[in-house]
């Protein structure tokens, strides 16, 4: 078996490719990347040589890009989202199977409706299998599981550093896509309606499990609720929203109210710049995309999800979390490794034919939760949904160190 990871020499991809070659899945695993260097640093680091091979790969090349996918058993693809739609169509002309980490919602949404097309080919595509989105919808489904009604649904996202000697900032996930969160109005769905709120609004302070603890979360463009609504429609779901918080977050607005995210030139004397183009330039330059060298980042996420609905006609809450811890031995952050082996696994999965399905499906509606919670653990994700299941046990880093 072969699969195709798109963008695999980048801060995410690279996760998903060591972690394949980790197992004994594919015989097969192309690292395809823009950026050649990158691709096999990422091949050489996953160390199966036989098995793991790079590729340069622009995506824009349709021919090229479906020539590369054809005869694969699936494509994961980490590049930017606003390629998602291209390598959707991709996928189509070659007959592959196709999964990415997420289209910040709008071109979730757009992902949707090829939908019959992919029916069509008898073909499945799963928009959003990372963490989050990905984790968070498989965690938030499998809560709502056996409620007779589901209200409401808040997923909260926080994040606390413990790296010592690190940088003030780094970016462990797309510049681009972290910009494009900060400034884009988020979009809830409210009283059955999608409606538009500021971009970091609905500012709360919210208790997280350890190590994450206390942390500001705000309203930010998100993927989750561009598919949980539907899905859960059958049980009443009326509201549903994403907050994230956590160390650099206001940084990290700044610069996109400044206009770095953006992708309209401006004219720099006798050149033309695209800001988000030099923004991306610049941060590698200054070792800022992942773990500067020498550094061992120490991050920790929690995922928190909150579920209101009944159960016996009583009212009940549920809380869905999972931890996620960073992977310094590979010298990955806690959202690349999360985001990383989430495709990884759904990879796998699709090719041992646990996920199943055709169409355009969200995680929520084609990942068996059991399945995939097992294999989360045996990378040391936690998870769990309480009630039933019990509390995650206290976790103190700095005590550990």
């Amino acid at each position: 078996m072969r699969v195709v990871v798109l963008g695999g020499g980048g801060l995410t991809g690279r996760c998903t490719v060591r972690d394949l070659a980790a197992g004994h899945q594919f015989d097969s695993i192309v690292v395809a990347d823009l950026d050649e260097e990158l691709a096999r640093d990422a091949a050489r680091r996953a160390g199966a040589p036989q098995r793991v091979r790079a590729q340069r790969i622009d995506v824009r090349d349709a021919a090229a890009l479906a020539q590369l996918l054809e005869g694969a058993s699936v494509c994961v693809n980490a590049v930017q989202y606003t390629f998602n739609l291209t390598v959707m169509n991709a996928c189509l002309t070659a007959g592959v199977p196709y999964l990415d980490f997420g289209g910040l919602f709008h071109t979730t949404r757009s992902q949707l409706a090829l939908d019959p097309k992919f029916r069509e080919a008898q073909l499945l595509a799963i928009p959003g299998l990372g963490q989050v989105p990905g984790i968070s919808n498989v965690l938030a489904m499998a809560a709502c599981r056996d409620l007779e009604r589901v209200e409401s649904i808040l997923i909260r996202d926080g994040w606390k550093d413990f790296t010592e000697n690190g940088p003030e900032i780094a970016f462990t996930w797309s510049p681009s896509t972290f910009l494009d969160e900060m400034v884009q109005p988020a979009v809830i769905f409210d009283h059955g309606e999608y409606r538009e709120q500021p971009a970091m609004s609905g500012a709360e302070e919210y208790d997280f499990p350890s190590p994450v603890g206390r942390t500001r979360v705000y309203r930010t463009l998100h993927s989750e609720a561009a598919t949980l609504p539907e899905s859960l429609r059958a049980k009443g779901l009326r509201h549903c929203e994403w907050k994230e918080g956590g160390p650099g977050i206001d940084l990290m607005r700044t610069m996109a109210l400044l206009g770095l995210g953006s992708d309209r030139p401006v004219q720099v004397g006798d050149r033309s710049v695209v800001p988000r183009e030099f923004l991306a330039a610049l941060l590698k330059r200054e070792g800022l995309l992942g773990a500067p060298p020498g550094v061992t980042i120490e991050d920790w996420e929690v995922c928190d999800i909150e579920v209101h609905g009944t159960l016996g006609g009583r009212p009940a809450v549920r809380h869905a979390i999972a931890r996620f811890p960073p992977r310094p031995d590979w010298q990955l952050s806690a959202t690349e490794y999360a985001v990383g082996v989430a495709g990884s696994i759904g990879a796998e999965m699709i090719a041992r034919g646990e996920i199943t399905g055709v169409g355009v499906l969200p995680p929520e509606v084609c990942v068996p939760a059991p399945r995939f919670r097992h294999e989360l653990a045996r990378r040391g994700i936690e998870t769990t949904i309480a009630p039933p299941e019990r509390e995650l046990a206290p976790l103190d880093v700095v005590r550990q160190r």
